[in-house]
């Protein structure tokens, strides 16, 4: 039987630096195709080429038994394949039926057809399972919705190979059930999915057969039977990763804690948080933060984990309640609570985090520029902030390879989080807030940052980091505490980390 897709020894480089080398793989038609690797290993860059918004510097593609060399997007999915990108590209202000033909309204010369678009729309969201109206705003969709309606809109054109780009990282579990299923469906009507995830349990347990890229190249491939997580981490870092997260808790705070000490610093609060509410968000969360402590924040989405890191980090108010940085009250703009030491992570990197067209270099320097300005003219020294961003690079092990003038838009996902931890770091904040820190990002670039939370940390600051991941939070924290509509519902220690406790303490009540 003749492949749906054939890649052969595919090439493409940026910058002089080679990404994909000699890529070879091929797809068959109605089977699910996981692609695994670290950020940075080629993936997303195949995906574009497949999906016409790149073109690769040499070896070919064949498509439905075809030549295949599409020149932009509307030509690949001419073609038939279609992108759901891990950014979702929908238009919130737009409904569902708007979103799912903006490029292929039904016309009667200038003017669109709405009976016939509501029509069409209402069959498709019938197919992907949204039992909701074609004219409902996209803004009114959750996460899990939007995503099935970008699987909607590749089925608009007829699709015949759907790429999947980290489509579970912002869907509940419930969610992400629907989607498997709707998936499966799709697979046993003939159509191919290339499904790409950082969750090596997902991919193995979908997948039909699984294609694994390290530094550009592809090092295993295969019916997915024949891996496991191990086996698909091993071929992914090129070593074996004994170990995912740091051992124990961080020294300074180990040795206080041990000691019959009561007043030793470590253990005096670094951040104090004292009855803080705002009306429909957040009510009466009290809880400290020390110095060399890393302190989790669980729950599930809408319990108010992103809200209260947001009024921390004063970019939301809050009606009453204190908040304090070293026993002083904090108070006023994020700038004011920089300079008294706070850094904050954001969930959503690309939009919140960085400037995308901007340089490495700029988007670290972003926060600290002006401790590297001279008075009274406020002159860069440019020979002290490049010394500054030597350090940080290595401190957060950003690849060599990439020049420091390069867009951050072109790095993948991980390097991505790693400049923007870079950021935060130059600055040495005293408490540090992570928002997933990890969300979209490979195991062994979870791993380098879970020993960099640990390493800031053991040098004296207090981090606090949200995360859907128990087993993040349980590997990585020395306390959980667990939010539940919006207030504190209970806090574990580490000999108290039970998962099953921690769900139940999650669960609406």
């Amino acid at each position: 039987m003749t492949p749906l897709l054939q890649v052969e020894s595919v090439e493409k480089s940026f910058f002089g630096i080679p990404v994909l080398k000699a890529v070879s793989f091929t797809i068959g038609a109605g089977r699910i195709v996981g692609l695994v690797g670290e950020n940075g290993a080629g993936k997303s860059t195949l995906m574009n080429l497949l999906g016409g918004n790149l073109h690769p510097d040499g070896g070919t593609m064949r498509f439905n038994g075809n030549s295949y060399a599409p020149v932009n997007p509307r030509a690949a999915r001419a073609a038939g394949i279609g992108f759901v990108h891990q950014e979702l590209n929908l238009f919130p202000n737009l409904n569902i039926a708007e979103n799912l033909f903006l490029t292929n309204f039904p016309q009667t010369g200038p003017v669109i057809r709405r009976g016939e678009l509501h029509k069409r729309a209402t069959a498709l969201l019938k197919t992907v399972g949204i039992e909701l109206p074609s004219t409902t705003p996209v803004d009114r969709l959750s996460n899990g919705e939007r995503q099935l309606v970008e699987v909607a809109h590749a089925l608009s054109f007829n699709a015949r190979l759907i790429i999947l780009d980290e489509p579970t990282t912002s869907l509940s579990a419930r969610e992400t059930e629907r989607l498997f299923k709707l998936v499966r469906q799709l697979r046993d009507d003939g159509r191919s999915l290339i499904y790409i995830s950082h969750a090596l349990d997902e991919v193995l347990r979908l997948s039909d057969d699984v294609v694994v890229l390290r530094d550009g190249e592809v090092v295993g491939q295969g019916k997915a039977t024949e891996f496991d997580q191990n086996k698909l981490v091993s071929l992914m870092v090129g070593r074996e990763l004994k170990q995912l997260f740091p051992k124990g808790r961080s020294l300074p705070l180990r040795r206080a804690l041990e000691s019959n000490e009561v007043g030793a610093e470590p253990r005096a609060p670094l951040l104090e948080v004292r009855k803080v509410s705002q009306p429909g968000v957040v009510r009466d969360v009290s809880f400290s933060l020390r110095r060399c402590e890393v302190v989790g924040l669980s729950g599930l989405m809408g319990a108010g984990r992103t809200e209260l890191a947001r009024i921390l980090f004063g970019l939301d108010p809050h009606e009453c309640g204190t908040i304090l940085v070293s026993g002083e009250p904090l108070t006023g703009s994020p700038r004011r609570r920089i300079r008294r030491g706070l850094a904050m992570l954001t969930e959503n990197r690309r939009d919140d985090g960085l400037c995308l067209e901007a340089s490495v270099a700029d988007n670290i320097a972003l926060v600290t520029l002006p401790n590297y300005t001279t008075s009274p003219l406020r002159l860069i020294n440019f020979a002290s902030l490049r010394n500054g961003l030597a350090k940080i690079r290595e401190a957060v092990r950003l690849q060599p390879k990439l020049s420091n003038e390069q867009p951050v838009k072109t790095l993948s996902g991980g390097n991505q989080q790693k400049v923007v931890l870079a950021k935060w770091l130059l600055a040495t904040p005293q408490v540090l807030i992570l928002d997933e820190p990890t969300r979209g990002i490979d195991v062994g670039a979870k791993s380098e940052i879970y020993q960099l939370i640990r390493d800031l940390a053991d040098r004296g600051a207090g981090v606090l980091v949200i995360s859907s991941e128990l087993e993040e939070l349980t590997g990585l924290c020395d306390r959980i505490l667990v939010m539940n509509r919006g207030r504190i519902a209970s806090e574990f220690a580490p000999g108290e980390f039970d998962r099953e406790r921690i769900l139940n303490a999650a669960l609406p009540t």
